[in-house]
């Protein structure tokens, strides 16, 4: 080892003495001016991964969404989910919890977006929306991008899941007719009376029960006790009343049923107080729908 080691150093002296032997005795070439890292072109910054709107992705929705789970596929293809919109949140220390003012502001946005993407109200149909933000080791990295996904669902009404469709969402809205859209249903209670499911029927198909529109609650809290149901029903006979052109007086409530749908609380919290409203007739079939006809739309009821 010692003998090696001393060699080499031998070797690395004698090659010094070469290398000044030269310098002292030979010009250096036209152009080169000994400098061997002034001609070295600078290495970038590291950027960050930011996600691409109008995308497919076929796993299904996540609140958060790091690089190793991007799975970005051609909405032609099989998909469970679609970006609509990538927005930018305010640099903060941590990425943002949930509601506060950042996360319902992007949620806001994603609201906006959406219904711009389809090109109608997306609350009007089997669809639902969410935001993606990055992992907390990229927003450390200096990830601030967060994702609008837009998902078709099965049932609004009955909580539904995820369907794994092709094609984009992009325009579903603005063609007449779609078959995204709420119409009537056929709902089903049980032994209490109370509701039990929901599933969707034409409306030219016996039938007790027809969307009518999306009331906002304003300022109202999210409902939990019967008073504050009270509310809700209230205001989606509000709704009732001016779709199908029947009297909002305080005889409605036992001439036609009510179902009050708002979204969840967690979506309550960032601001979303729509409602979507129904009307149901317990106890009577249609076969048509009542909007715009008045008492004759409902003449069982109506007499």
């Amino acid at each position: 080892m010692r003998r090696r080691l001393h060699a080499r150093l031998g070797g690395l002296v004698a090659a010094g003495l070469v290398v000044l032997a030269l310098g002292a005795g030979c010009a250096l070439p036209a152009g080169v001016d000994g400098n061997l890292t002034d001609d070295w072109t600078p290495i970038a910054a590291p950027t960050g991964f930011t996600p691409a709107a109008a995308t497919c992705h076929a796993a299904a929705y996540a609140p958060v969404g790091p690089r190793s789970t991007y799975e970005q596929v051609d909405c032609t293809q099989q998909h469970r989910s679609e970006t609509v919109f990538v927005g930018r949140y305010p640099d903060a220390a941590t990425p943002p919890p949930a509601a506060s003012a950042a996360a319902s502001q992007a949620y806001r946005t994603c609201d906006l977006n959406t219904a711009s993407f389809v090109g109608g109200a997306w609350r009007n149909a089997r669809l639902w929306i969410g935001v993606t933000q990055p992992s907390a080791a990229a927003w450390t990295g200096g990830a601030r991008w967060f994702r609008c996904d837009l998902v078709e669902v099965t049932s609004v009404e009955d909580g539904g899941g995820a369907v794994q469709r092709t094609g984009s969402l992009k325009g579903a809205l603005a063609q007449p007719f779609s078959p995204l859209l709420l119409t009537c249903y056929a709902v089903k209670v049980d032994a209490t009376g109370a509701i039990d499911t929901m599933p969707p029927a034409a409306c030219t198909a016996k039938h007790n029960a027809e969307f009518v529109g999306v009331w906002n609650a304003g300022n109202l809290p999210y409902p939990k006790t019967d008073a504050q149901w009270a509310k809700f029903h209230a205001g989606c006979r509000s709704l009732i009343a001016k779709y199908a052109g029947v009297p909002n007086d305080a005889d409605q409530q036992y001439r036609t049923g009510v179902v009050s749908l708002p979204g969840g609380a967690d979506v309550w919290a960032l601001g979303d107080h729509a409602v979507r409203c129904y009307l149901w007739v317990d106890g009577a079939t249609l076969t048509a729908s009542v909007k715009g006809k008045g008492n004759a739309g409902l003449p069982i009821l109506y007499k």
